[in-house]
């Protein structure tokens, strides 16, 4: 598995990351498994050389960081692997137990890390912006978290680019530590962040770690209505129904079906390697809840794309209203 540098810094992660929304407790969503169930995806992911892992605070109200951080534990060193967690939604019915105001940071820095059982995380990630608190307060505390140890780089997720641009020329007009990452969705059906994140991303030396790069499965096919498909989680999605499934999507589906099926891949295969070929990204986010998604997912890695390929996946899309950065 290669190992690529984060952004700009020296930090090395592996050219894919294993996303741990899925475990945790199936009390919170009905397909995510329970800590047993999810040993062999971890076990899986690092004997085919994954090293990074992303969670969050707020997956299975900090059951995923749990489960993430035994399996972490009983399969790796600490100083072989890179983990990241996120902080934003609510943990609580608390009016402070969500936001990325100081009093929530710290808090939830603190609990994250006994649940995750480890003294640091590498990378403490918001969990989109937040309009309620001032971005000077939230980074003051995140530069706090970082000089005190419990985290050794700070990362977002999906925003607007001038609401990124402006954070970070923040932190460097106060000298504090900037954002070495940015997660946004990107994928064959939701390339809207191809117009201004991306660059930035670039420009400032930012490394991206997209989130859904399969878009939930629904690059996958077989998902002509909502509520279809040969998982769980594609069969209880409430979610999807408002990022895909426009004609339009359906037609990129069918170029993915007809690439793979000529090249004798499956669609994930080919519709991860289209976001692995764009310069701008440093490690695709995966789910697995087959240990199969796996296999295929490194299996992705090897995959080159020819020009004509690229042209006709690329054809049928159409320009969507920014999504999810709330």
């Amino acid at each position: 598995m290669e190992q690529i540098r984060l952004g700009n810094t020296g930090l090395k992660v592996s050219r894919l990351c294993l996303g741990c929304m899925t475990y945790g407790s199936p009390e919170w969503r009905s397909w995510v498994l329970d800590r047993e169930q999810s040993k062999p995806f971890f076990q899986a992911a690092i004997e085919k050389g994954i090293t990074f892992f992303d969670t969050a605070n707020v997956y299975s109200i900090g059951a995923s960081e749990e489960v993430t951080g035994h399996w972490l534990r009983e399969f790796a060193k600490r100083e072989e692997i890179v983990v990241a967690t996120k902080v934003n939604g609510p943990m609580g019915k608390g009016a402070n137990e969500k936001g990325l105001s100081r009093k929530a940071i710290m808090a939830q820095i603190d609990a994250s890390l006994t649940r995750l059982g480890m003294d640091y995380v590498d990378l403490y990630q918001i969990h989109r912006f937040d309009y309620e608190t001032p971005i000077e307060e939230t980074l003051e505390a995140l530069n706090d978290v970082v000089k005190a140890g419990k985290a050794r780089y700070i990362g977002a997720s999906s925003m607007y680019a001038w609401q990124f641009a402006k954070m970070l020329a923040a932190s460097d007009a106060h000298g504090w530590v900037r954002f070495v990452s940015m997660q946004p969705q990107y994928n064959l059906v939701y390339r809207e962040e191809e117009r201004e994140m991306l660059p930035l991303c670039r420009a400032e030396g930012v490394g991206v770690i997209p989130w859904s790069p399969l878009a939930r499965g629904f690059l996958a096919g077989g998902r002509a209505q909502p509520k279809e498909g040969n998982t769980e989680r594609a069969r209880t999605d409430e979610f999807s129904p408002r990022l895909y499934f426009r004609e339009a999507d359906h037609q990129v589906v069918d170029a993915v079906t007809e690439v793979a099926k000529a090249r004798g891949l499956s669609n994930m295969q080919v519709a991860l390697a289209w976001v692995l070929r764009n310069p701008a990204i440093t490690a695709p986010i995966v789910g697995a809840s087959k240990l199969g998604h796996i296999e295929d997912a490194v299996s992705a890695l090897d995959v080159k794309l020819t020009d004509d390929e690229v042209a006709k996946l690329e054809a049928p899309y159409q320009p969507k209203p920014v999504l999810d950065h709330t």
